[in-house]
């Protein structure tokens, strides 16, 4: 199985996690928010049914008999309502209907019973289905042979002359029911419209879901998916520095055994190149372990070095010009430093960053032709120091200068006129530069490159400093 089928199938699998774990949060918030929506119509319907029940309530009992023919007094108080075992063809007058009444006929009826059970008197527009005995729970939902719901509401009546003592409250001593029930067609259509919606809205949201996974899965994939590019490149590029090596080892080793042990003088010649490639390897090895140690950010530990410690940038300067300038005199290059009077001073590892500095230094006279310069300057700022190592090089073009700090990066030969950036004939592992940005973004340093092809190249390292006091006027070394 190739990486990218390796990446596709776990960016597959995290956006089907994804969108699993959204779809079982949508479904749960969409189905709590339906039972509450439900929940709270149904309450603000129930009561909206129990204050007009309590309107009436309060209004009718003052007025209700206590005889057991109250016929015509409830003529007088409903007179909108009809009379049981009696034509129902009242026509009450607008003020009538209004006297005591409620406000949406249509939708809300009126059952009067004794307080045996008996209906007295309904509202015209009452469901033919109801019964003509009294049912004394207090809620009742029914549905009708049509299919409508109806939800009603009963309560007890008391006339006047009928209210019993307190301890003696009970069924038996009321003077009848009200029952108040209105139509559920408005609340069964209102929720049918919800669950439309829902119906509708819940997959359109899972498929947006879906597709909003799958490019979330890829841009956190992206990233996983570079470093392994990067780590495959890698491993190939190390691979290859350490065979070229190798192989020269063998072949001088091949060419000693088969040189006569009279001939000494190619046999120290061969031992010499043995001994060269194996320093190569060497240091390409250290190079490589140093480099993940930087990057683990355990060096400390692996490597027993000390935690930061105040550093003089002055002497670390200073020193490196004068170990690097025999080095550029043998070149014909010519070194120059220049440091200020009063002592510069960062936190940090003293080995790490004066191998840093030297890589700088080392690659501005390795790509510096005969005759030229190269400058290291140490500068106080507010907070910051900077050291700069420019040089009058080669140079680096644009479009490279943002790879120069890869492992192993080399950069096309005909830009440099047949020169390299990193060539067996200058020398070097390729990882000079890999290594000084890592301990730059150890020490929460900024290194920065500022170059032009054929007019040279400047790179500033920035670090922190603390406070104390500083002369402008530089020492010349």
């Amino acid at each position: 199985m190739n990486s990218y089928s390796l990446f596709r199938r776990s960016r597959l699998r995290l956006a089907l996690w994804y969108a699993g774990v959204m779809g079982v949060i949508l479904s749960v918030s969409g189905l709590g928010m339906y039972r509450a929506m439900v929940q709270s119509n149904w309450a603000a319907m129930e009561r909206e049914i129990e204050s007009i029940a309590g309107t009436l309530h309060d209004s009718v009992e003052p007025l209700l008999p206590a005889s057991e023919e109250p016929t015509a007094v409830l003529q007088q108080i409903f007179p909108d309502l009809c009379l049981s075992g009696k034509s129902c063809n009242a026509t009450p007058t607008l003020i009538q209907r209004h006297t005591i009444g409620i406000s949406d006929r249509t939708t809300y009826y009126i059952r009067l019973f004794n307080h045996q059970g008996k209906l007295l008197a309904f509202s015209p527009n009452q469901p033919l289905s109801l019964p003509q005995t009294l049912n004394r729970t207090s809620w009742q939902t029914f549905r009708t042979a049509n299919g409508i719901r109806y939800h009603q509401f009963t309560t007890i009546l008391h006339s006047a002359n009928t209210h019993p003592p307190a301890n003696e409250a009970n069924a038996d001593s009321s003077w009848g029911y009200l029952q108040i029930g209105r139509t559920l067609e408005h609340f069964d259509a209102e929720i049918s419209r919800i669950q439309w919606i829902m119906a509708i809205g819940l997959p359109i949201a899972l498929g947006l879901v879906a597709t909003s996974s799958w490019w979330l899965s890829g841009l956190a994939m992206q990233p996983i998916y570079q470093s392994y590019q990067q780590q495959q490149q890698f491993t190939a590029n190390a691979a290859h520095e350490l065979r070229s090596p190798l192989a020269g080892l063998l072949a001088t080793v091949e060419a000693i055994l088969r040189i006569p042990q009279s001939n000494q003088q190619d046999i120290q010649m061969m031992l010499h190149t043995v001994e060269r490639q194996g320093r190569r390897l060497s240091h390409l090895i250290a190079d490589l372990l140093l480099l993940t140690s930087l990057e683990q950010n355990s060096l400390e530990q692996n490597l027993g070095a000390k935690p930061f410690q105040p550093c003089c940038l002055n002497d670390l300067v200073s020193d490196l010009t004068e170990e690097f300038l025999e080095l550029a005199t043998a070149a014909d290059i010519h070194l120059t430093c220049q440091i200020p009077t009063s002592e510069v001073y960062t936190l940090g590892n003293e080995s790490q960053l004066y191998r840093l500095v030297s890589n700088l230094i080392a690659n501005a006279i390795q790509y510096t032709s005969r005759g030229g310069y190269v400058s290291v300057s140490l500068v106080k700022r507010d907070h910051s120091a900077v050291i700069a190592v420019k040089d009058t090089g080669i140079g680096i073009p644009l479009t490279d200068q943002n790879r120069i700090f890869d492992r192993f990066y080399r950069v096309d030969g005909d830009a440099y006129g047949g020169l390299r950036l990193r060539s067996r004939k200058t020398g070097g592992t390729g990882l000079g530069l890999a290594i000084a940005v890592a301990i730059a973004q150890k020490h929460q340093a900024i290194l920065k490159v500022e170059s032009q092809v054929g007019k040279g190249s400047i790179f500033t390292l920035e670090v922190k400093v603390g406070s104390g006091k500083y002369v402008v006027k530089p020492d010349i070394c």
